[in-house]
């Protein structure tokens, strides 16, 4: 990982540490703090940064949306209370500084029909040749995995060969997110793909110790960029690409790779909600699989999923907001 340039930087490495060490993921706070120091660097900053108009200013500069300014400024917030304690500073110059009203995202939702249809597509993209069938293969598996297990891109291509679970056929998701583990049944047709992709990697690498589940080139696992590459090109096959819009201060996201686990999510309530039971009930279930932090954060998935259509999420979403 680049390391931080700022004047700043010793202490920025002293605090990603000091995170570690108690438990938490380096990411997101290691993203948001080196756009910092990317600032910091391209100001000429010094230790008299530290007053409230220097960051009022910085979070009227940064040329992004309202989500990504708020997280730098509270990892910045968290890292100045950081320096306080160390003795740096005497008081933490963002404690008074309010977030900046965000747009509400809409994610795309494939429907199960497209999900078929994109799974079929990628089947059909897979080369026939030595060099390129396995490889092909995982990525098919690891669209898979996302659309029928509702899992994210990251946990999916850093699964190891031992957290598949054949006995039981179950997957054992290790530090998510949020610094969670899981264990999630697998569908019986997941466990059968899985099982035939490990078929044909015994039979194509005999001496094979790649100790991840999605091989990659030597010893490393799926290329996360060439995933997202082939997953792009599937959906404009079945012709559902479409740019990102704004609509008011609704944000009208494109499909992406997570969008097989906002599909997954959405897809799971409507089924229960079709065979007549409780989606609150099957609220904290769901959570659970995929790994939040807590219920309520699954709950957004329920105004989806009420919704026919984007169309009808967006003007729900507009309207929500005139009424705040």
């Amino acid at each position: 990982m680049k390391p931080f340039e700022s004047f700043l930087a010793p202490q920025l490495e002293e605090y990603l540490s000091y995170r570690e060490s108690l438990g938490y993921l380096i990411m997101p706070a290691g993203t948001y703090l080196r756009a910092f120091d990317r600032y910091l660097k391209k100001t000429g900053a010094d230790w008299d940064i530290f007053q409230p108009a220097f960051f009022l200013e910085m979070r009227a500069k940064l040329r992004a949306e309202s989500r990504s300014i708020n997280g730098i400024i509270s990892a910045v917030r968290g890292f100045s209370q950081f320096l306080v304690r160390r003795g740096y500073l005497t008081q933490n110059p963002l404690n008074d500084i309010p977030p900046l009203k965000e747009n509400t995202i809409v994610p795309f939702v494939f429907s199960p029909e497209q999900v078929d249809q994109l799974l079929k597509t990628l089947c059909g993209t897979i080369r026939n040749t030595r060099k390129c069938f396995l490889t092909d293969l995982a990525i098919y598996l690891a669209v898979l995995l996302m659309a029928r297990c509702g899992m994210r891109i990251s946990e999916t291509i850093k699964l190891l060969r031992i957290h598949y679970r054949r006995d039981d056929v179950t997957i054992y998701i290790e530090r998510t997110k949020f610094g969670k583990d899981r264990l999630i049944p697998v569908q019986r047709d997941v466990a059968i793909q899985i099982e035939n992709y490990l078929s044909v990697r015994k039979t194509l690498r005999p001496h094979d110790d790649n100790p991840y589940l999605l091989a990659g080139r030597k010893n490393h696992h799926l290329c996360d960029s060439t995933l997202r590459y082939v997953f792009h090109n599937a959906v404009k096959k079945i012709g559902l690409h479409q740019p990102r819009r704004i609509v008011g201060d609704v944000n009208l996201n494109p499909p992406t790779p997570h969008s097989l686990r906002h599909s997954f999510a959405v897809n799971t309530l409507n089924s229960v909600r079709d065979r007549e039971l409780s989606s609150q009930n099957a609220l904290p279930i769901l959570a659970a699989y995929l790994g939040h932090r807590d219920y309520k954060c699954t709950s957004v998935y329920l105004r989806v999923s009420d919704a026919i259509g984007r169309k009808d999420l967006v003007d729900f979403s507009l309207w929500q907001k005139r009424k705040e």
